[in-house]
């Protein structure tokens, strides 16, 4: 399948990656000169355990389970990163039963070797720290996220994907089994056999300018109007403008 990706922070990449890696043709448009401009620029670039969510929900399994992959896909590309720890203190006696409850909904999470430890022990992890008691998740880390986003467009690369930079997505519509997208001013329509909606805070944009796509969905109050670039450079591009994949281009982020 032809696919179109919109959006190349973390998301974008991140699904782009997967389909190339099914062996879909992938190209992923952005609307800024640069991946990673938006949401995925302004992270805490933590690397959550998933002892907060309600046991059995979603983002729980999720959570649990990314953090895993992503520490092994991290190892496997050379991307920086660092299982450094996290300590949730309780700094009153009153406070103790609360991080006992987080502690005992992370373990049926299945997040691993969380702990329940003193004052005494958390003081000498942390010399400065004043507390009761604490829990210890040795699983929470820290990540580069832009290092992150390069391993991912190096994998898509590799598998033959496309990155169109400038290339804000404008008018999209469904026609006999394809959608038909303008990307770019002044530019054709491009025909995709799926198109994947990951433009962040542009989102609801990209769904206004969507053909038939009911209003009562888009969150927010936005009017059905073209999706326009943070940049100069992007309102003048007259379309994509592919970054064709090089040969070993994935070794720039191993």
């Amino acid at each position: 399948m032809e696919i179109l990706v919109i959006g190349a922070g973390v998301v974008g990449l991140a699904a782009a990656r997967a389909l190339a890696l099914d062996g879909h043709d992938v190209v992923v448009a952005e609307a800024s000169d640069a991946f990673g401009m938006g949401i995925s620029s302004r992270n805490s670039e933590v690397i959550h355990a998933g002892m907060y969510y309600p046991a059995g929900s979603l983002r729980a399994r999720h959570c649990v389970r990314g953090a895993r992959l992503l520490y092994e896909f991290c190892e496997s590309h050379g991307v920086a990163h660092r299982a450094c720890g996290k300590l949730i203190v309780a700094t009153s006696q009153e406070e103790v039963p609360a991080i006992e409850a987080i502690r005992r909904r992370g373990a049926e999470n299945g997040v691993e070797r969380l702990e329940l430890i003193d004052a005494g022990q958390a003081a000498r992890l942390e010399p400065h720290l004043r507390c009761h008691a604490a829990v210890l998740s040795p699983r929470t880390g820290i990540i580069d996220s832009h290092a992150l986003m390069l391993a991912l467009l190096g994998d898509i690369e590799d598998r033959g994907g496309s990155l169109a930079l400038m290339s804000p997505a404008l008018r999209l519509r469904f026609d006999r089994g394809r959608w038909l997208v303008t990307v770019g001013e002044d530019a054709g329509e491009i025909a995709f056999d799926a198109v994947v909606n990951a433009a962040g805070l542009g989102a609801q944009q990209v769904a206004a300018v969507t053909e038939g796509y009911p209003a009562d969905r888009i969150p927010g109050s936005f009017s059905p109007r073209a999706v326009t670039s943070p940049s100069p450079a992007a309102r003048s591009s007259k379309g994509l403008s592919i970054q064709r994949p090089r040969k070993g281009a994935g070794s720039a982020c191993i």
